[in-house]
């Protein structure tokens, strides 16, 4: 089982036992407060999870009780529950005695919506196994106002007739909530309706296809309820909760961070990723941890990539003091800081090349990309239908400057980025250029369609047309014959919902054709893993084994693999391979090429946090990217691509 503890105060705990490997074993440091283990990746965590639940409902069984789960929703539990699902399936994992409790529901909201917890839990998991109907609790989102005070309180006090929770699977949402429970929950609150946070209504935007269809309000189990279960497991992954991860477990405990308050808890444990747990000091700056470190070359890197910015000087300015002032003493033990700085400063020089594609006739010892040979044929897959110009437009187009084949492969429609208001303009220009049945089945879907209802598999088409038209324009725009523009329309991704299939065989197959026509020299993926279960994993996934597959290919030998970034973050500075200049022209010939893609300008659906228009992001962090180098002391320039090199075993 995850690691179990033992704790009569804060200072007492202890790890009892960890019976799986994490990335690194947790050892309590002054800055940690609540126990963690961090995986690789998200598969290999939930699976644990999941054993360590099945072990609690067979440890149950055998003493012939109930084993009370508390259970959570969104996407951080999915590979947990299925996991559940094939133990049962597979291995008659029985869930007779099994009762549970989820967590919180929105209000309102019918139990037959795509969007309710409830339809929810019944698609990942009790749909599939053997729980009596009875054992299941959910809170209702139908439930009046005026009955909701008793109602919360008969939740609770199911809870308590059942003996309490045994075990409580938790997510964490970006403002630190756990449950619905938001920013200013109180320590002992209970079962109640909140009110949603903004940020909060942001990151289900997607799921309900706009803000504006998000409720406002919901049922939540309270801070009290979550703390009295007797172990809890708190689920984190991707890059995009690490800030929340770090306040959480290493911040003090407020109701502005309300899972702050599972820092008294004396049985929890953080199950994370890699992405999830980069921001906590024993990842990111473990020289403030351990002055016995052992200083490899990319640990090297990253730690003095930080020093300049806590020091606000150059690579070249740093001295000896600056080192020892901040727990780097250890570097200096076998060169001093003047050899250190010259080779960092020349390591990061060298990733610049304004030839992504390798500089002809020239000596590439120190280039990130082969001369030879001169003319590449370069793949550039792109998850979503504008990622390509989005995440690396000027090296697209320094490419097809350049002379070399470029080939761009869309993984997915991205049909349902195009809201309805744009496909029903659409299909009433259709119709009035060439009236006919077809145009107003279209028009009439669109306008009947309800909030809870999926799009028909005639507007579906429609939008992923609209989506094929913009990258033509934007393709043809950068030089870009069309014959050398392909739609792969991964079925993993046409369900026609925000919920995605998992990556299958026959994803992979198209992947792998395309490789082996083209048999490139480059190839360039999105190597954005915020969200693990997102388009643009699974994109990569597909990317990865099809690789896998082809290396015994004799054209894989020459074949390079260059990872981007999507639109939310950019690779570190110390981590950065390859970055490709623009100039103030090439700047505005990308921000033209990404408006093509009209339908995801001016109130694109998802939008996250930021109000910004895409092309806004990406000349913001192009621009930044570029100004980390020039402060690091190297060249200056407008703006900055950047790009990691996947090497494969």
């Amino acid at each position: 089982m995850i690691a179990t503890l033992t704790m009569k105060s804060k200072e007492e705990r202890t790890v009892k036992s960890i019976s799986f490997k994490p990335v690194g074993q947790f050892e309590e440091t002054r800055f940690e407060k609540i126990h963690n283990v961090i995986f690789e990746d998200s598969n290999e965590a939930s699976i644990k999870v999941a054993q360590e639940i099945a072990a609690l409902i067979r440890k149950k069984q055998a003493s012939n009780k109930n084993c009370v789960l508390g259970l959570a929703t969104g996407s951080s539990p999915i590979r947990v529950y299925e996991e559940l699902v094939r133990m049962h399936q597979e291995e008659g994992l029985s869930f007779s005695n099994v009762v549970t409790f989820n967590l919180d529901e929105y209000l309102p909201m019918d139990s037959d919506n795509h969007q309710s917890y409830w339809y929810f839990m019944h698609e990942h998991l009790f749909n599939h196994i053997d729980i009596p109907r009875e054992n299941i609790h959910i809170p209702d989102g139908t439930i009046a106002s005026e009955f909701a005070i008793d109602y919360c309180l008969a939740y609770e006090k199911a809870i308590k007739q059942f003996g309490g929770l045994d075990f409580q699977l938790l997510g964490i949402g970006r403002t630190g909530h756990v449950g619905f429970n938001e920013p200013g929950s109180h320590y002992n609150s209970g079962t109640r309706v909140i009110t949603l946070d903004h940020i909060t209504r942001i990151d289900a935007a997607p799921a309900f296809l706009g803000i504006d269809n998000v409720p406002r309000k919901a049922i939540t189990m309270g801070i009290a309820s979550v703390m009295s279960a007797k172990r809890i497991v708190l689920l984190g992954w991707g890059q995009n909760k690490a800030d929340i991860i770090k306040k959480t477990v290493e911040g003090e405990i407020s109701s502005h961070v309300p899972a702050t308050y599972l820092q008294h808890h004396k049985n929890c444990t953080f199950v994370l990723d890699t992405g999830a747990g980069i921001e906590l000091t024993r990842n990111k700056t473990p020289w403030l941890v351990d002055e016995s470190l052992e200083w490899n070359e990319s640990l090297t890197a990253k730690a003095m990539v930080w020093l300049c910015g806590e020091t606000n000087k150059s690579i070249l300015s740093l001295t000896d003091k600056d080192y020892n002032d901040n727990g780097m003493s250890g570097l200096l033990r076998a060169q001093d800081s003047y050899d250190l700085n010259i080779k960092m400063f020349n390591r990061l020089q060298h990733t610049i090349t304004g030839w992504p594609g390798g500089k002809p006739n020239a000596d590439d010892t120190y280039r990130p990309e082969r001369a030879k040979p001169a003319k590449k044929r370069v793949i550039i897959f792109s998850p979503h239908p504008d990622d390509d110009v989005i995440s690396m437009g000027g090296t697209f187009d320094r490419l097809v400057e350049q002379g070399h084949e470029v080939h761009v492969a869309y993984q997915t429609s991205g049909n349902i980025a195009v809201s309805d208001t744009d496909a029903l303009r659409y299909a009433e220009i259709s119709k009035r250029i060439s009236p006919s049945k077809e145009a107003q089945k279209i028009i009439d879907a669109i306008k009947e369609k309800k909030e809870s209802s999926f799009d028909s598999l005639e507007v579906r088409k429609l939008k992923g047309n609209i989506r094929r038209g913009e990258s033509y324009a934007a393709t043809r725009y950068l030089g870009l014959q069309d014959e050398n523009v392909h739609f792969l329309d991964l079925p993993f991704y046409e369900t026609g919902t925000i919920k995605k299939n998992n990556l299958s065989e026959d994803d992979i197959q198209i992947v792998m054709k395309i490789i082996k026509e083209i048999q490139p020299h480059q190839i360039y993926a999105a190597g954005d893993l915020a969200d693990p279960h997102g388009t643009h994993k699974v994109c990569l996934d597909a990317v990865f084994e099809a690789i896998k597959r082809l290396k015994t290919e004799p054209f894989m030998n020459d074949c390079w693999l260059w990872l981007y970034r999507g639109a939310w973050h950019e690779w570190d500075v110390n981590e950065i391979e390859m970055a490709v200049p623009m100039s103030p022209s090439q700047v505005l010939k990308k921000r033209n090429a990404i408006f093509a893609h009209q339908s995801q300008k001016d109130g694109v659906m998802f939008q996250g946090e930021d109000s910004r228009e895409f092309w806004m992001r990406a000349e913001e962090r192009n621009k930044n990217t570029a100004a980390r180098y020039r402060a690091l002391g190297l060249s200056d320039y407008a703006a900055m691509e950047a790009f990691v090199r996947h090497r494969f075993d």
